[in-house]
């Protein structure tokens, strides 16, 4: 069943769309926009999932207090208008007066206090952006402070990703906690919104569609350039669906475009497509916790915690052939966990160990695999581009060194909890770094799993007291070009000891119809204030 926007949850569907176009101030030309994608989100609950896909279509209902300018990436006012920094362990924030929430209520200093400490409570993902933080006070209706227990270099980039709720709303709707993403049980905040953002939430009929209209409300209405007053989101898991949707004009723009088609797509005369690097690397987890991996004939042991064994299928792996074959040319191969576009990043760490089936087949023999083994594998089939294709002839390539992996394949719904439980012995994933900092990546990644942002996404739990040490050091350390060493430091240590293994950055292909206007971001996120249809 539909499920609407509360403040109209009593209103037929006809009576609702009437309601929201005699709200719609006038535009000169607005337009609905239509867009697909492969999936679907996880929840509406800003705090639940932390999700690319997610956290751009939340961030058409919610704003931060800051954000990064779409054509810039610089840090930029939002429902913050300014920032000081009162001390190394002190962020004061002024807050922009005259902001509503959708449901015509006053944005106050209690609501920025709350969703920041409901961003750092037990069921939220979100801790990775809360790190350092030691509490949140209101200083008076338009001032809030930040107190960290350390010195924090990144807050700024990290509270981009914090968006701002109703404390209100969240306590009349007993959401006050957010949803816990592994559990089963759904709360109000899960599959409702209601924030400050350009659009308010229509309707959502899970992997069917995302409805928003225009918020009246908004406090930039009428300020921006887009004219957009209805976004349509259709979560398409086949290619060649997705494809004939924007064809036959059912939407206007595929982010997640099909590789086969992109030739065509180019040459289409009513088409235009927007192509870049994403800031996004594709990376295998694998598990060096366990001491046996369920599933595998090796009893007794965990071949993966072997730092020869990891080497080995690092090494079997052609990505030169996933890029040209699989990739149809569609990726960059990396040697790094991170993008060139993330802080940290240098060519040197980029350099990845070299294809050499002959050589991975001596360090298993080496390992004392030299009949290799079996391996469980766990694969997405429609939240990572060719995820389900890569994955296929990842196993290929391993077979030939004697690794059997038994692969399988989920729907992204399921597959992310079910990796985030620690089900996969090796699990494709993808990471994105929306801070543009290497702490994100190394805290989320390689630092030993304990609470808060530390690990959280480790999903191989690997553990290293040096990388501990670094991603520590680097969390507080405010002399720049030092911390730009350690992290570098941390990011060849990821290499030497294969805590994961990169595989490539991801390209960008965005298709639609040559009336459509948008700015396309490295982190694969649209700006709904900037897109018009002309």
């Amino acid at each position: 069943m539909p499920l609407r926007f509360d403040r109209y949850s009593l209103l037929s569907a006809p009576a609702l769309a009437a309601v929201l176009a005699c709200m719609v101030p006038a535009v000169a030309g607005a337009k609905p926009f239509k867009w697909a994608g492969s999936s679907d989100i996880q929840s509406m609950d800003i705090h639940s999932q932390n999700s690319a896909l997610g956290n751009g279509i939340h961030a058409a209902v919610y704003e931060s207090l800051v954000m990064f300018n779409s054509r810039t990436l610089k840090v930029e006012p939002l429902l913050a208008t300014s920032w000081q920094q009162v001390s190394p362990t002190q962020l004061r924030l002024k807050l922009r007066q005259g902001v509503k929430f959708s449901d015509g209520s006053a944005m106050t200093a209690d609501d920025v206090v709350y969703s920041l400490q409901r961003a750092m409570s037990k069921t939220s993902t979100y801790a990775i952006y809360t790190q350092g933080m030691d509490r949140i006070a209101k200083v008076d209706g338009e001032t809030i402070d930040i107190f960290l227990k350390n010195p924090n270099p990144v807050l700024l980039n990290q509270l981009t990703e914090l968006r701002v709720m109703s404390k209100a709303w969240a306590e009349k709707n007993n959401a006050v906690e957010p949803k816990d993403i592994k559990a089963k049980d759904e709360t109000f905040s899960h599959r409702n919104a209601m924030g400050t953002g350009p659009f308010v939430l229509k309707e959502w009929v899970p992997d069917q569609k995302i409805v928003f209209a225009v918020n009246p409300l908004w406090w930039s209405a009428g300020k921006t350039e887009g004219n957009v007053t209805e976004i349509t989101y259709t979560p398409i898991k086949s290619e060649a669906t997705r494809i004939a949707a924007l064809l036959s004009g059912e939407v206007d723009m595929v982010r997640d475009t099909s590789l086969q088609d992109l030739e065509r797509l180019r040459a289409n005369p009513n088409l235009k497509v927007m192509e870049m690097v994403e800031n996004r690397t594709i990376y295998l987890a694998m598990d060096q916790f366990r001491d046996e991996l369920p599933g595998s004939n090796i009893k007794g042991k965990n071949p993966l915690k072997d730092l020869r064994v990891r080497k080995a299928l690092y090494q079997a792996i052609d990505v030169g052939t996933l890029q040209r074959v699989t990739m149809r040319g569609m990726s960059k191969p990396t040697g790094a966990i991170v993008s060139p576009l993330v802080n940290g990043w240098t060519e040197a760490v980029d350099k990845r160990l070299p294809y050499d089936p002959s050589a991975a087949k001596a360090l298993l023999a080496d390992a004392g695999y030299k009949d290799g083994f079996e391996v469980d594998l766990a694969c997405s089939n429609n939240a990572i581009i060719q995820d389900e294709g890569l994955c296929q002839a990842i196993t290929s390539m391993w077979a030939r060194v004697g690794v059997k992996a038994k692969l399988r394949t989920l729907p992204a719904v399921t597959y992310y909890p079910m990796a985030q439980r620690h089900e996969a012995s090796i699990a494709l994933l993808s990471w994105g770094v929306p801070t543009f900092d290497a702490l994100y990546t190394l805290q989320s990644l390689t630092r030993t799993k304990t609470t808060g942002g530390d690990g959280n996404y480790n999903l191989g739990r690997y553990s290293n007291e040096r990388m501990d040490y670094i991603v520590d050091r680097v969390k507080t350390e405010i002399d720049l070009p030092v911390r730009n060493r350690l992290l570098t430091e941390g990011l060849q240590l990821q290499n030497d000891t294969v805590a994961n293994i990169p595989l490539h950055n991801q390209m960008l292909a965005w298709a639609m119809k040559k009336n459509v206007d948008l700015v396309q971001r490295p982190d694969n996120r649209i700006d709904w204030r900037l897109i018009k249809v002309n």
